[in-house]
């Protein structure tokens, strides 16, 4: 191995190994001048990276947690799940699996799915765009809905969860329900089925009707509009399919069946 490269690989050690005893005495051995200012420059820079990085993908745990104990997250999680990508839009997918085996949080054992919400919500700001085709509901009146499927909007997901997921996000996101309604949602341990999607350029969420989480992934498997329906008939789709189309959840109708 060059030099260079020696030092490349100590500099790696130092940003991602966790505990570091001796990082900077592994980069001293492979470096004609320790540099340890710039080291700590280096590592201090990857964590405030990080940190800024959990705060964007997940603002309502950011908010949740607090400041402080954000930065000490921050720094654990890059430690435990280093970067894969140069994109770290792409970092921090391992959040919600973290945070449910945390031993320090396990008197909070919302926030797991929480994050795993927010997750889906941050992703699905990125997913391809896809263009609306009106004129395709006509084909639910010429043909049967076995034969016939839904074209869901970008990063549409669905999400269960035995906690008030929605009630939380809403409250911080949206302002509303009141953070008061949400904390009283949470001692209840109320459950609530979550709706994902992307509306134009912006991702949306909503609770899901009665049923809606059934057919959503019976759709979302490729399964047809009627093996759909006949997964849920819980849902009134009278009722479900005018305020899908109305909200871009639902873009059109394909005959590929």
């Amino acid at each position: 191995m060059s030099g260079l490269a020696a030092q490349q690989q100590a500099l790696l050690q130092l940003l991602f190994e966790w505990p570091q005893k001796n990082a900077t005495d592994l980069i001293a051995i492979n470096a004609v001048n320790t540099w340890a200012r710039g080291l700590k420059v280096y590592k201090s820079n990857a964590h405030m990276l990080a940190e800024r990085a959990l705060m964007a993908a997940y603002p309502v745990v950011s908010q949740l947690l607090g400041p402080e104990s954000l930065a000490d997250l921050a720094r654990a999680l890059w430690h435990a799940y280093p970067p894969e990508r140069g994109d770290l839009a792409c970092w921090g997918d391992s959040l919600a699996d973290f945070l449910q085996a945390s031993a320090q949080l396990q008197d909070e054992p919302y926030l797991s799915d929480v994050a795993r919400a927010e997750w889906a919500l941050h992703r699905c700001a990125t997913e391809p765009d896809r263009v609306a085709d009106p004129a395709s509901l006509a084909l639910l009146t010429t043909h049967g809905p076995d034969t016939l499927g839904l074209v869901l909007a970008p990063g549409c997901a669905v999400f269960s969860s035995a906690w008030p997921v929605v009630s939380i996000l809403g409250a911080h996101l949206q302002g509303t329900p009141s953070l008061s309604e949400a904390g009283q949602a949470l001692r209840a341990a109320i459950a609530q089925d979550m709706v994902i999607w992307r509306c134009g350029w912006r991702p949306e969420f909503r609770q899901a009707l009665p049923g809606e989480v059934a057919v959503l992934t019976a759709l979302l498997e490729g399964r047809s509009l009627g093996q759909a329906l006949d997964t849920a008939v819980a849902l009134d789709f009278s009722q479900w399919f005018p305020l899908a189309v109305q909200t871009q959840l639902v873009l059109g109708v394909t005959h590929e069946f």
